[in-house]
């Protein structure tokens, strides 16, 4: 079975949610920059959890796009290897995307996102019940710590990334209506406030 890696572009991207991969036979590389020296509890204890399926890799030199390149030269040697298995690069640099292009041209499965919740491994089928789509939404949601979306449209939309962008507006505002009424979500005029389960 192709194996699937998540390479996060640390200087750009300090996920919360790493645990959301827990179930998930996923291989994680954590790109720490040359002068970051501190890593987050959570993040680390999340690392460790994953045993051998989880590095990290502390570049060496400082400049522009250096950590970048380090990425870049993992990705070289892992589609090398495994030119089946699937690739996420976890940041918000455009720059990116160039590689990324270039990598699908050649039949690489590769894709940039800005949040691991939005690795398609992770989203859930629109056959679920309705408890199982809410336990995936307050699942990916508590994993996104501060992250959380503030206003309605952009809980929406992350609810939507979540179903593989094919729920329709009927479908999100049932979603909507339901989170709101297991008093899991409030909304307060466009503002969304939280009440999740620890």
């Amino acid at each position: 079975m192709p194996s699937d890696y998540v390479l996060i572009d640390f200087e750009n991207v300090q996920p919360k949610n790493l645990e959301l991969l827990a179930e998930h036979p996923v291989k994680v590389f954590v790109f720490v920059g040359e002068n970051q020296a501190k890593i987050p509890f959570d993040l680390a204890t999340s690392m460790q959890l994953r045993g051998k399926d989880a590095s990290y890799v502390k570049i060496t030199g400082n400049g522009q796009n250096a950590l970048d390149f380090h990425i870049a030269y993992y990705l070289g040697e892992l589609t090398l290897k495994e030119p089946d298995a699937s690739f996420y690069v976890v940041s918000k640099d455009k720059g990116f995307d160039p590689l990324v292009r270039h990598l699908e041209h050649k039949k690489i499965r590769i894709e940039r996102i800005r949040d691991l919740g939005d690795i398609p491994l992770l989203q859930v089928s629109k056959s679920a019940s309705m408890d199982e789509r809410i336990t995936a939404i307050v699942k990916n949601l508590g994993g996104r710590g501060l992250s959380r979306p503030r206003k309605v449209k952009t809980l929406q939309n992350a609810i939507n990334s979540l179903f593989a962008n094919k729920l329709d507006a009927s479908e999100l505002a049932t979603l909507m209506k339901e989170l709101q009424k297991r008093k899991l979500v409030v909304v307060d005029e466009n503002k969304v406030h939280y009440n999740l389960p620890h």
